[in-house]
């Protein structure tokens, strides 16, 4: 007599520990992370040295500051052209006010700041009031700014470049303030990196504790259902544009105070950076899906593979295929994960 033996039952308890890992956009950029830091890790030494990390966290550091906000504004379903541009446009607005004008660098900053925060205010404005996409609007700002920037510049300086920060009142309170190093075992560390995990921080709590996290959920899901529920589409879009703005200035200060110069067309092709960034951390074209900390993941897989690419002695040429590769990766992997999501909220 024979017995056959009955299959083990699958245990519940890893199935809702897997559903609640697909449920989190991040899951994709945080293994593509580890990835890099392991291809990179092995293939020079430099990569893991001291100097190493910290060159490759500050150039992740600026990149993530800005496309953190770009991941709410495309979660809440629309895109920001001009933020690349509005960083050398902020900047150029600081130099020439603290340089060309005497005044304080902290008045300059806070000027600038209105600037960027009247921009934002004013694309999304155009974009709900209009009905337009936001590819369109933005993609007038963005030349708008590049070429005010250039004129402008060009008229009171008389060449397309900005300098003499360093000499400007109040220059050594906000330099220590936003383009500061801190000493970590004998290695400098920008304090970028600190702005970096602030503005992480404080956009993932925004947007998963706080009734404006549903709100840019709802209106990037479905905003006419949305508006239906008494969420303010208008509002929440106009705020979501203003914050871009506001992470644009942020970059923008720590540039100018940093180097204490600035070109007319800095910043072109940032914008670009950016949104690629938040759709390798999990972001959907489409809006109503994403995370704030996924796209800072996606600047830090950005910052190691364009640094470990020069500590490999490698052409840099090789980054933009890499770059290619893995936004193609991110979107196949994010729309996976989503319907997997959808499927286990059923």
């Amino acid at each position: 007599m024979t017995t056959t033996a009955k299959p083990l039952p699958a245990d519940p308890l890893a199935g809702r520990a897997v559903d609640r890992l697909v449920r989190r956009p991040e899951v994709g950029a945080l293994l593509g992370a580890l990835l890099v830091f392991a291809f990179f890790s092995l293939a020079t030494e430099r990569f893991l040295s001291p100097a190493g990390v910290a060159t490759w966290l500050d150039d992740a550091s600026t990149l993530g500051i800005a496309a953190v906000a770009v991941a709410l504004l495309m979660i809440g379903g629309e895109f920001d052209l001009s933020a690349g541009v509005m960083t050398a446009s902020t900047a150029l607005v600081t130099a020439v006010l603290a340089t060309r004008l005497g005044w304080n660098t902290w008045l300059a900053l806070l000027v600038s700041l209105v600037f960027a925060l009247a921009v934002g205010a004013l694309n999304g404005w155009l974009v709900v009031r209009t009905g337009l996409p936001s590819f369109i609007v933005t993609l007038g700002a963005f030349l708008a700014l590049q070429g005010l920037n250039l004129g402008v510049t060009r008229l009171v300086t008389g060449t397309v470049q900005v300098s003499g920060m360093r000499s400007a009142d109040g220059y050594a309170s906000a330099g220590y303030f936003f383009a500061s190093t801190i000493d970590v075992g004998g290695t400098a560390f920008r304090v970028s990196i600190l702005w970096w995990l602030g503005v992480t921080a404080l956009a993932a709590v925004v947007l998963l504790r706080t009734r404006f996290g549903n709100w840019v959920f709802a209106v990037g899901g479905n905003a006419t259902a949305a508006r239906a529920v008494g969420v303010p589409v208008r509002r929440t879009k106009i705020l979501l544009f203003m914050t871009t703005a506001a992470a644009a200035w942020l970059v923008g200060s720590i540039n100018i105070l940093r180097f204490t110069s600035v070109q007319a067309n800095q910043g072109i092709g940032l914008e670009f950076q950016f949104i690629i960034a938040a759709v390798i951390g999990g972001c959907l074209l489409t809006g109503g899906f994403g995370s704030a900390i996924g796209a800072a993941i996606g600047a830090l897989i950005f910052g190691m593979a364009r640094q470990g690419i020069v500590y490999a002695n490698w052409n840099s040429d090789w980054f933009q295929l890499f770059l290619g590769a893995m936004l193609l990766a991110a979107v196949l992997v994010n729309n996976a994960l989503r319907r997997r999501a959808e499927r286990v909220r059923r």
